[in-house]
């Protein structure tokens, strides 16, 4: 089953702990925002899904998805007794007739059920993480009532979009029974959501939409990537037409819409190409799932590229470096983060680029945190007697295969450094199994162990085991000018895209708004620059420079790494009527100063910054 590869449902005994600044990362998590919504924000602390009267659909279960991976991760026990209130509450508040959601008899109808779907996923996550014997009658009840409830009231508005995340449990359980009843779910559920097939093949986006539509939402869209694999998976995919589907919608997202991490914009909806147009925070962690889905499905390295591109610039840009704020949109182009009378977004308000508890809209404060936890949990992936190194992070993996206990770690700093040590413990009497190692195909070249191997594919190796083996494995990257719409240009050095920092004055807003309280930590930020931002790329060289991964991995005054590059002012106007907005391309590149050296810094670890930028003439 496809689900039990990412969530690592796999063989007894298999415990991964995450280390290294990976381990560092979830921390700062756990002791921000993320980490305890359920203490500071009411639509957690006092949802409806607990008995509350707050909000009573997607939050909760959005917020639980990221927080239990967290907390086994982390081994916290405080935090798994938090987790555990809260399923306790959703299985206490069971109906008898098998409805699973805080809503009264009455307004069954009217209730959108993505929220169920959502719920779904997470009991799986928490069946795998503590065995709870609950979960899996609690689903079978509830989706047997859902296939007949949606025969009087099909989907509609979320539940259409994102029918297919019902899936996740649908699986689940016919995994378990394989009983007919749930394979006609899911066909209901297909039948009734929105028809992806068709909007690969007829939609002809311009790059103007700016009419909001389920369509062209960005997270719908996120989630979408991977809704073909999860049908065919249940079906029993022979075709890879789910991966097909997958590979064909990501590249025509990115014909039209792409960004400079080689993901897509979309504020709130399909935005275009321009590095002042808005990536929402959500698009980004669900488009993370999508690919670690894809990825152990198909061990295709374009999904392994596209999750560091998200995972390593994306995410961290839109949290502050405590995670304690986030943005709802970040830019590629971010000279400011403040409100302003007119916007540049599609439909967002003038919110959506503060760095707070909730900007714009609450999604994304109660789904972000999904991120760094998951990707985590997808370091190692097994399946049968192979285990595969999928992402090169700093971590140990506990496994058994035959009743013999191996264990494998990787100490790394990748991807602020290029090199590591992959260390395979195995008993003495010996055990037999695949090692695969997925190199990263950024790297111009890589060798493990001195031994020259290919980017872009897999390092395997079968054998028994006995004992201690080293691999070291070296990857090597260069640094690359890429080029952008309307003649810019970024700069990439493997997994990590660069932008030429803005040094920021951050003002506090503390607040109370419709009952929601902003507090600091819990606060909210504008951002105003502090110095020059309109350069362009100069003649000359530009060099590498390795640092120390300090206390905040994705530090801005503390970067790991740096690219010296030579860079000269230029006329760069803002956007009409907007002061705080860049204009998306300066109209002339003549210099009007002379060249210096500017210290280019991961995306990730920038706030304000300018990443695509032209070469003077």
């Amino acid at each position: 089953m496809l689900l039990k590869s990412v969530l690592g449902d796999t063989p007894s005994g298999k415990k991964f702990s995450p280390s290294g600044w990976v381990r560092r990362q979830l921390e700062i998590q756990a002791a921000g925002l993320a980490g305890n919504l359920d203490k500071v924000w009411r639509d957690v602390k006092e949802s409806a899904w607990i008995g509350g009267d707050a909000e009573g659909w997607e939050r909760v279960p959005y917020w639980l998805d990221g927080f239990i991976d967290l907390a086994w991760l982390l081994d916290d026990a405080d935090m798994q007794k938090r987790a555990k209130r809260y399923i306790d509450a959703v299985f206490e508040r069971q109906e008898p007739d098998g409805w699973l959601c805080p809503c009264a008899p009455e307004k069954r109808g009217e209730y959108d059920m993505w929220s169920l779907f959502l719920l779904g996923k997470v009991l799986v996550v928490w069946e795998h993480r503590t065995g709870d014997e609950r979960v899996f009658p609690a689903l079978y009840k509830a989706f047997r009532q859902l296939s007949g409830h949606l025969k009087e009231y099909p989907l509609f508005r979320w539940g259409k979009a994102r029918w297919f995340e019902g899936l996740i449990a649908t699986a689940f359980l016919y995994k378990r029974t394989g009983e007919k009843w749930l394979i006609e779910l899911a066909e209901i559920l297909k039948s009734q959501g929105m028809d992806f097939q068709e909007k690969l093949r007829s939609w002809r986006w311009t790059g103007k939409e700016k009419e909001w539509t389920f369509e062209a939402h960005v997270v719908n869209t996120a989630m979408e990537l991977h809704s073909e694999l999860l049908y065919q998976d249940l079906l029993g995919d022979n075709e890879n037409k789910g991966a097909a589907f997958a590979s064909a919608m990501l590249e025509k997202l990115r014909k039209y819409h792409s960004t400079s991490y080689g993901h897509f914009t979309g504020d709130e909806c399909l935005a275009g190409d321009a590095p002042i147009q808005g990536t929402e925070l959500c698009g980004i962690v669900e488009a993370m799932f999508s690919a670690e889905l894809l990825l152990a499905a198909t061990g295709d390295a374009q999904w392994g590229t596209y999750l560091e591109n998200l995972a390593y610039n994306a995410l961290p840009a839109t949290c502050s470096e405590d995670m304690w704020s986030h943005q709802y949109d970040q830019q590629t182009n971010q000279i400011a983060c403040v409100k302003n009378e007119k916007v540049v977004w599609s439909t967002n308000n003038a919110e959506a680029n503060l760095f707070g508890l909730e900007p714009n809209y609450g999604c994304c404060t109660a789904n972000f945190g999904q991120g760094w936890p998951k990707f985590a949990a997808n370091t190692f992936l097994l399946k049968e007697d192979t285990v595969t190194v999928a992402l090169l992070l700093p971590g140990t993996l506990t496994a058994e295969f035959g009743g013999k206990t191996v264990v494998l770690t990787d100490d790394t700093e990748y991807p602020f450094k290029d090199k590591g040590t992959l260390t395979v413990e195995a008993p003495e009497q010996g055990v037999e199994f695949t090692l695969k190692i997925r190199i990263p195909e950024l790297a111009r070249r890589a060798e493990i162990n001195g031994v020259e191997v290919e980017p872009g594919t897999y390092w395997e190796c079968r054998k028994v085991w006995q004992g201690k083996t080293l691999f070291q494995w070296q990857l090597d990257f260069e640094i690359q000018q890429i080029p952008r719409p309307n003649g810019m240009q970024c700069i990439r050095r493997g997994p990590l895209l660069y932008a030429l920092p803005i040094a920021a004055r951050w003002e506090k807003h503390e607040y109370e708004r419709n009952g929601v309280e902003r507090k600091f930590p819990y606060c909210d930020y504008e951002l105003f620059p502090e110095e020059p931002w309109g350069y362009g790329f100069a003649e000359g060289e530009f060099t590498y420079e390795e640092g120390s991964v300090g206390e905040f991995p994705f530090s801005e005054s503390a970067p790991p790494c740096r690219i010296s590059a030579p860079m000269q002012r230029i006329e760069w106007p803002t956007f009409p009527g907007i002061d705080n907005v860049a204009a998306p391309c300066p109209e002339n590149t003549s210099p009007t100063a002379p060249a210096e050296q500017k210290k280019l810094i991961p995306y990730g670890c920038t706030k304000l910054r300018m990443t695509e930028m032209p070469c003077v003439k």
